[in-house]
């Protein structure tokens, strides 16, 4: 599993294009209205992937365990939301958390975790 993360417009779709070899249709963007295609190599907007679980209802801790399996070959993206002034109300605040919680777990569990600025990377792990 590969973690790429960082702030909007940073470049980490293109990055991701050019670094694994994969085309536009390879990219699953996630939506917090409905459930991703698993098929596809890589999940963007996972921040919105657990959205997606709290507004479903289902723990996102749970999910993401539960089908980790199917994450072992994935490439995720996500967008730093932890930066800037801290939402007012509850539920942005609880979506913040829960992103946080889940991008640790990824984390651990990723062989490559990057951060995109600028369109360059820092290498993580």
């Amino acid at each position: 599993m590969v973690l790429i993360f960082g702030g909007a417009y940073q470049g980490k779709k293109d990055f991701v294009l050019a670094q694994f070899g994969l085309n536009k249709d390879d990219i699953c963007v996630c939506s917090p209205e409905k459930a991703p295609d698993l098929t596809k190599k890589c999940l963007a907007n996972g921040e919105n992937l657990v959205l997606y679980c709290l507004n479903q209802g289902v723990n996102e801790m749970s999910y993401f365990r539960c089908n980790s399996a199917l994450f072992e070959d994935k490439i995720f993206i996500f967008r730093d939301i932890f930066c800037g002034v801290v939402p007012l109300s509850k539920e942005e605040r609880a979506w913040r958390e829960a992103t946080g919680r889940v991008m640790q777990y990824l984390a651990g569990k990723a062989d490559r975790v990057s951060r995109i600025f600028c369109g360059l990377e820092q290498r993580l792990k």
